[in-house]
């Protein structure tokens, strides 16, 4: 008879590195199972793939035991690691921030085959492009009219961004020079002001 699965738990763990510690301690502590069993299950099946963020579906059976499938590590962080990224872009695809191959497109559609809803490579490889678009990592040999284009914009906005520091300068310098001559016409004329009360107090 099938055993009852009473939780499903989703973590994504550095391959190998798995410890009783926060997060999976944290997270899988009140399921009630084996921590340390847990951890050493995991990292012998995930050694081979040091390196990796890789996702793992833990099931929790109703005897507090459990099992586990690993899934493959997420696009994004696979797409960083080819790119040599730290950290993706902030304005998504309206910002490239690095580029990769189709070669490296290639490679990371296939490890993501069996988790992608996808049938062949070339489908899995658009899917791969689509978040690697979002991230603002470009892919050359398919991206290049796209690349070509926001080098473009690129250059024609820090054109535009260089013209404006250099009027705002300007800007600041006539300003400093006004604030300079003002003072000393106030100064005049108040201490003029000032004599011609006196002098009429005096009389």
């Amino acid at each position: 008879m099938a055993k009852n699965i009473t939780k499903v738990i989703k973590l994504q763990i550095e391959a190998g590195k798995a410890t009783p510690a926060p997060p999976v301690g944290t997270v899988l502590g009140p399921a009630g199972i084996n921590l340390q069993e847990f951890c050493t299950r995991y990292n012998d099946a995930t050694r081979d793939q040091m390196g990796n963020v890789i996702p793992v579906v833990i099931n929790i059976y109703e005897d507090r035991t459990f099992d586990f499938v690993l899934k493959t590590p997420p696009a994004s962080v696979l797409l960083k690691k080819a790119a040599n990224l730290g950290k993706a872009s902030a304005k998504g695809a309206n910002q490239v921030v690095a580029t990769i191959t189709k070669d490296d497109l290639r490679k990371i559609a296939e490890i993501k085959l069996p988790d992608l809803n996808a049938y062949t490579i070339e489908e899995a490889m658009n899917i791969v492009e689509g978040t690697a678009r979002n991230m603002g990592i470009a892919i050359k040999g398919v991206n290049d009219a796209e690349l070509a284009e926001q080098a473009a914009e690129a250059q024609k906005a820090a054109e535009e961004y260089a013209k404006m520091e250099a009027d705002l300068e300007q800007m600041e310098a006539d300003a400093k020079s006004m604030a300079e001559e003002t003072p000393e016409v106030e100064v005049s004329e108040q201490s003029q002001a000032t004599e011609e009360s006196e002098e009429k107090t005096e009389e």
